[in-house]
């Protein structure tokens, strides 16, 4: 996500991150660039306008001037202009209502909005343990409401039936009034999406919001259309009292000018930002922590939250303790390393969070590639259990066995077995006396210049 302008907005910054003096000639220059890099990644011209004259208006005057580091205090002014677009802080859902609190999703056809219903609802089961009832109001395409259904439950939330004969308002009443008998925290309702706007559906999804009356109403766009999604979530807003924006196939968006305008042109918050197509894959929209990827900072908040919700802490103990007592890191522990890894959205999704990762050359980052994660999975579940415990009895039959059983080569076998080698030292030297602090010693020594030895950003 955003590695098109992260690239871009990286190399224009570095160049006046060290000016000791900046001059209106230089700001004016790399404002340019600024103002070029924000055009390609598709973010609205009106959007671009705006930042580029407040950043410039802040950066020539005496908040740059008054700065020991004239070029480290540009950057900042960036950052908190790209925080002001997006909204400066997350804004949550609004379920204080007599339960059920009620929200409406509304949207274009094929913006992920039914998997955004069942994504939302498994946040709110979750994160906010709340008992949720999911209801597709749908009628134009019967495959919506089974979809939804389906959905419903791989995520275990309830589900209300609905058919293709029915009226919408009358579904959508229905599942209200079964959600207020049952005792249930929220109601979501998915609506009708079409190929394009049109007064049919707007005065439908009208009449269907004055009938239920939801507090939260949220608009569905695909990151993907670019600045498109901004223009279509603007017609929506003037049909309906929108409270919040969802933006789903963020992780496809290599650009991110959807992000960046619809705050913008619509005055709706985003909220949520979907990254992926599993039904956990959608995080809440923080402008801040985003910002700060945007600009190659990287975004620790997020990473130890993710950290926290997906890694099993018994097992983490359990192995810690094992490798203290010096019984050793085996072929088992790696794969359960690599699975949580993947639970994690993969190693691009949390290399992605770490400051300075974006600089990280072409061929190093296809070397972490996920899919290659899945094969060393693969190639540690062909091997026996002994093999597994014991790694230094795998030689020649054993890898060609190892390797037809995984389907890959034998030389991906002995790479497996090579980096596996290298992460047994490094816990065996995490397990000795002051070993944490020797280990990050030389992981600094790894980083490419400008990464954690406090310069560049």
């Amino acid at each position: 996500m955003f590695e098109n302008l992260t690239d871009r907005l990286s190399r224009t910054l570095r160049n006046i991150s060290g000016r000791g003096r900046l001059t209106e000639e230089n700001i004016k220059e790399t404002l340019r660039e600024v103002r070029m890099a924000l055009l390609e990644a598709d973010v609205a011209l009106p959007v671009v306008r705006d930042f580029v004259a407040r950043v410039k208006e802040r950066a020539v005057g005496q908040e740059v001037a008054k700065s020991l580091s004239p070029g480290q205090a540009f950057i900042k002014i960036v950052h908190g202009e790209l925080v002001g677009v997006m909204g400066e802080a997350n804004e949550a859902l609004n379920l204080a209502a007599q339960p059920p609190a009620v929200i409406l999703m509304a949207g274009l056809q094929g913006a992920g909005k039914t998997t955004s219903v069942a994504k939302l609802a498994k946040f709110l089961k979750e994160r906010n343990k709340k008992k949720v009832l999911v209801v597709s109001a749908d009628v134009y395409r019967p495959a919506a409401i089974k979809q939804l259904e389906t959905l419903a439950n791989d995520i275990e939330v309830d589900f209300f039936p609905s058919e293709a004969t029915q009226k919408p308002i009358d579904i959508a009443n229905a599942a209200v009034d079964h959600a207020r008998r049952k005792f249930y925290d929220v109601v979501i309702v998915d609506t009708a999406g079409r190929l394009h706007v049109d007064g049919e559906m707007m005065e439908e999804i009208k009449d269907l919001h004055a009938s239920i009356k939801p507090i939260e109403t949220l608009f569905v766009v695909d990151a993907m259309t670019g600045q498109d999604a901004a223009n279509t979530a603007k017609a929506f807003s003037e049909a309906l009292p929108l409270t919040g924006v969802i933006l789903t196939k963020a992780d496809g968006d290599a650009r991110g000018g959807a992000a960046l305008s619809v705050r913008h042109i619509t005055g709706k918050p985003v909220k949520f930002i979907g990254v992926g197509e599993k039904t956990d894959a959608l995080e809440p929209f923080h402008p801040d922590r985003l910002a700060s990827r945007i600009l190659g900072m990287g975004d620790v908040l997020s990473l130890i939250e993710e950290v926290e919700r997906n890694v099993d802490k018994e097992k983490a103990a359990k192995l810690a303790e094992k490798v203290k007592k010096g019984k050793g890191f085996d072929l088992e522990d790696f794969r359960e390393q690599l699975a949580q890894m993947r639970n994690m959205g993969g190693m691009m999704g949390l290399l992605d969070k770490l400051p300075g990762m974006s600089g990280l050359p072409d061929n190093v980052k296809d070397q972490m590639d996920d899919k290659l994660t899945v094969r060393m999975e693969a190639i540690i579940s062909s091997m026996t259990r002994k093999e597994r415990a014991h790694p230094d009895i795998i030689k020649g039959s054993r890898k060609r066995r190892i390797a037809a059983g995984a389907g890959v080569e034998v030389q991906e076998v002995n790479r497996l077995l090579k980096q596996f080698t290298e992460m047994q030292r490094m816990m065996k030297k995490m397990s000795g006396k002051g070993g944490m602090r020797k280990m990050m010693g030389q992981m600094r020594g790894m980083m490419p210049p400008g990464f954690g030895g406090g310069r560049g950003f």
